[in-house]
């Protein structure tokens, strides 16, 4: 039997700040999710299921709040499933959702990933103690930086390409209403004058810490047929893991993102993604990123993945643009990060982006990835159903 196609029907977001002081979690999703069933023009009764992410719990100190989140999200009677693949679950979470509808085991279903980053502190919750980890490594950025100082001595790119990242994604960031960071002064001297943090890595070559939601309404065929504007459609789909460390591991190029990558383009039928895919919202928690997942995603040749961004490709009225919407650079609500990657895609074929929409956007790869860079999640969306 073949599948049933998905549509997203609906997008919410909220306005990723720093601090939401004046809602509790619960408030959180639940703006995110009545967002999305507005755009859809659907009631909490109409949804079958729900389907929630996070990143870990210990972010916030919160243990299992999916269980008290359930009468929030209109689940109550309703199956409700928790997603967790650390930094890449918004994706993961949004893939779970979708094939629940393509199975055929329910036709409409919420999907909602969330962080409040305010009430914990994620760098130092990913600060583990020796003997798991070598000292001195604060955060994120300490475990990334090795590998990006790599793939500079892999590829010969220039240390100026990660503010080249930064300058573009923030400047994006400033079109997007429900972007955290809003930086209006933000000069290319500026970015590369920012204290360094984790070498090569400097401060505004970084994502901030962001409390925030995002939520999607994904629905079969007769759903899509009675949504009130054109719907995105899911093309392809896919999620792939590896172990953290292991001999031989490609920590510049991971090949579980590369398998993840084939099995996309193999459902939507690409065979050359730099021609066929029109733009990508991409997980850059670190602006050096984006030249090495171009190259790791197909975009690029290796090694040559730097010269599309320094080149302008990746600019928003480039040949290729990459993080329209600013990215996990200008917004990081961790566990909802990789769904926002998936949602603005969608909002993109939907021509719904606003000013930081990309003329004639007919196909849009929305990608995330968590953890040591083991676990990654992808979709490929589209203006025009699946053959």
């Amino acid at each position: 039997m073949s599948k049933e196609p998905v549509a997203v029907v609906g997008i919410g977001q909220t306005k990723h700040v720093a601090a939401r002081r004046d809602v509790s979690i619960a408030g959180l999703v639940r703006e995110a999710a009545g967002r999305a069933l507005g755009d859809a023009e659907l009631t909490w009764a109409d949804i079958d299921a729900v389907v929630i992410g996070k990143a870990p719990d210990f972010f916030e100190g919160v243990m299992m709040p999916e269980l008290y989140l359930a009468d929030a999200l209109g689940a109550v009677g309703k199956p409700m499933l928790r997603v967790h693949t650390a930094g890449s679950v918004g994706g993961s979470t949004a893939l779970v959702a979708a094939n629940l509808v393509a199975a055929r085991v329910h036709g409409t279903v919420l999907t909602v990933a969330f962080e409040k980053q305010s009430e914990s502190n994620a760098m130092w919750g990913l600060s583990l103690p020796i003997p798991f980890q070598q000292p001195l490594l604060a955060g994120a950025g300490g475990f990334f930086a090795p590998h990006v100082r790599a793939y500079m001595r892999r590829t010969g790119a220039p240390d100026t390409v990660g503010s080249l990242v930064a300058y573009k994604d923030r400047r994006n960031a400033l079109k997007n209403p429900y972007a955290h960071l809003h930086e209006h002064d933000i000069t290319l001297e500026k970015v590369q004058a920012s204290p360094m943090l984790w070498d090569p890595i400097r401060y505004s070559e970084t994502c901030p810490s962001s409390d925030g939601a995002c939520a999607m309404v994904l629905t079969d065929r007769s759903g899509a047929a009675r949504a009130p504007r054109p719907p995105a459609w899911m093309l392809g789909g896919a999620m792939r893991s590896e172990p953290t460390l292991f001999a031989g591991k490609d920590a510049v190029s991971p090949q579980a993102g590369k398998d993840c990558a084939a099995d996309v383009y193999r459902q939507a039928g690409i065979a050359d993604p730099r021609r066929d895919i029109d733009a990508v919202e991409m997980y850059v928690p670190f602006s050096w990123y984006e030249p090495m997942w171009l190259e790791n995603l197909g975009f690029a040749a290796e090694g040559e993945g730097w010269k599309l961004t320094e080149s302008g490709v990746t600019e928003l009225d480039g040949d290729l643009p990459v993080n329209m919407s600013g990215g996990v650079l200008s917004t990081n609500p961790i566990g909802a990060s990789g769904m926002i990657r998936f949602a603005e895609a969608a909002l993109q074929v939907r021509g719904q982006a606003g000013e930081h929409q990309v003329e004639g956007a007919r196909r849009v790869l929305g990608h995330a990835y968590g953890g040591g860079s083991q676990f990654f999640s992808m979709w490929l969306v589209g203006s025009e159903p699946p053959d």
